[in-house]
């Protein structure tokens, strides 16, 4: 029974030898692909609104398999490059705001002209930051 698993595990990496498999893009897909899929339990007794997310999710359901099994490496990994580009300021942008929430000392002020965010220490009343990026006055409790 063991050389069975063996067998059918070396004959898959054998398969899947310079092929895509799965990238942070993929990853990304299979999520829509998820999120339609829960969004289609819950809206899914209009008949127009069935079919065009049925039609969404067999479609992000294609690309993911087509990039996992994809010889074309070089386009693949260009595209997840390019994903990246896109999704890593997205994401530092959300994990900056959840610890700027989390932190109960410091307020934290946006400069209107560069939109460098600034921290000031809290409870100090009514200040006036400047800028420390293109020195610009913002004025607010702390």
């Amino acid at each position: 029974m063991r050389d069975f698993f063996y067998r059918i595990s070396s004959a898959m990496a054998r398969f899947m030898y310079g092929r895509n498999g799965s990238d942070q893009l993929n990853m990304a897909l299979l999520a829509a692909y998820l999120v339609l899929w829960v969004v289609q339990i819950f809206f899914g007794r209009v008949f127009a609104v069935r079919i065009a997310l049925e039609a969404a999710s067999v479609v992000l359901a294609a690309v993911v398999l087509f990039r996992c099994f994809s010889r074309n490496l070089a386009k693949r990994r260009a595209e997840n490059a390019r994903f990246l580009n896109w999704w890593r300021p997205v994401k530092n942008r959300l994990s900056g705001a959840r610890q700027r929430r989390q932190d109960k000392d410091h307020k934290y002020f946006t400069c209107k002209t560069c939109k460098t965010i600034c921290r000031v220490p809290a409870g100090k009343g009514k200040i006036e930051i400047t800028c420390p990026k293109c020195g610009g006055k913002i004025i607010g409790k702390s």
